[in-house]
């Protein structure tokens, strides 16, 4: 299982690290996810993926409770906002984007209300 883990933490790290250079993927999500499965396969890479210098910070902050900042929910709602439209034009079944409006709906929820908006004045932890 440790090896699925690392090929799938591979995987969510390159899409991250593809969203810093694609202005419409995003890319904290994928990080978030890939230091998950970091730390269930790999300590080494977990520890590299923390120790970045502008993503390591969201992740700890994450990791600590403290939420994710203003601004990265913000972006993260108008990128999905984007998504639903670009799915609503084109996609060929009404169902299908219906369930993809559903299901970006149900991220935007969980962004504001599950996760917590990390305060300007706590920002993150700099090493």
């Amino acid at each position: 299982m440790r090896l699925v883990y690392l090929i799938l933490g591979l995987l969510f790290a390159g899409l991250g690290f593809l969203g810093t250079v694609l202005p419409v993927l995003p890319t904290t999500p994928f990080f978030l996810v890939a230091v998950y499965l970091f730390s269930r396969s790999h300590p080494g890479l977990e520890r590299w993926l923390l120790s970045l210098p502008r993503i390591g910070t969201l992740l700890q902050s994450y990791r600590e409770g403290r939420g994710i900042p203003l601004n990265t929910k913000r972006l993260a709602t108008g990128m999905a906002l984007v998504a639903a439209l670009f799915s609503t034009l084109s996609l060929p079944h009404p169902w299908i984007r219906v369930l993809v409006f559903l299901l970006i709906a149900y991220g935007v929820h969980f962004l504001w209300w599950r996760i917590p908006t990390l305060a300007p004045q706590e920002g993150p932890k700099h090493q």
